[in-house]
């Protein structure tokens, strides 16, 4: 397999087949040795980090496929800490789209002059660049229509399957008490047909999570979602 990418959290490989191979790391977002999902730095490497955040990747991505939703996921070796995934293009230098449920991170950093720790929200949906020199700025419909980043079709495309990708994790955690606060996702074009998939990873190192009260560590969340199945 030819290298093609070294991500903070994942490193790609592509096939001969035309698909791409993901190998999770250890490494986890955060500043100052604190993780912090909405971070745009590595801030600290933890111990089974990549295989927790791969089998929690890919129990959600197996219960979306079941779902009719799309994803770029075809299948992983948890002990290998691999998921091959098909190719997909993102959206102009990529994209990150966060459902939020609750006001925290950098909701409340922004909008603390209006908005309470931890007040409810209702499936808010942003989008930010991907740009690690401007700290990933949120981007509006228009200004992505006008940049042609993605159209405003496919904006509302991508909007919809957020908050209905987003439901699916957070029904699956609170049937284990789990509350889920926000989540990041990216999205991409099937190279194949064109359509908006998700793509990445949907892992305790890209959410925020709690129970009773009490944020989960990402490597906790794993233990525990799956202590509570």
């Amino acid at each position: 397999m030819k290298l093609t990418y070294q991500g903070k959290t994942k490193d790609v490989y592509q096939r001969e087949d035309g698909n791409y191979v993901l190998k999770f790391k250890d490494d986890v977002t955060g500043v100052d040795g604190v993780f912090d999902p909405g971070a745009n730095t590595v801030g600290l490497s933890i111990e089974g980090a990549g295989k927790a955040g791969l089998k929690l990747t890919t129990y959600f991505f197996e219960q979306l496929n079941k779902q009719g939703i799309p994803t770029h996921f075809i299948d992983s070796h948890i002990e290998e800490q691999t998921m091959t995934v098909k190719p997909a293009s993102v959206f102009g230098k990529g994209l990150e789209v966060i459902c939020r449920y609750r006001a925290v991170g950098s909701f409340l950093r922004r909008y603390g002059l209006y908005a309470e720790e931890n007040q409810p929200l209702d499936a808010f949906v942003e989008v930010t660049l991907k740009d690690d020199g401007r700290e990933d700025p949120p981007i509006t419909k228009d200004a992505l229509a006008m940049l042609d980043i993605l159209t405003k079709e496919e904006y509302e495309t991508l909007k919809t399957l957020t908050q209905q990708i987003a439901g699916v994790i957070k029904d699956e955690l609170a049937k284990k008490a789990i509350e889920l606060y926000d989540i990041k996702f990216e999205f991409g074009r099937n190279q194949e047909t064109g359509d908006i998939l998700l793509i990445d990873e949907i892992s305790g190192g890209n959410m925020r999570a709690y129970k009773d009260g009490e944020y989960i560590e990402p490597l906790t969340l794993e233990k525990l979602f799956f202590q509570l199945k």
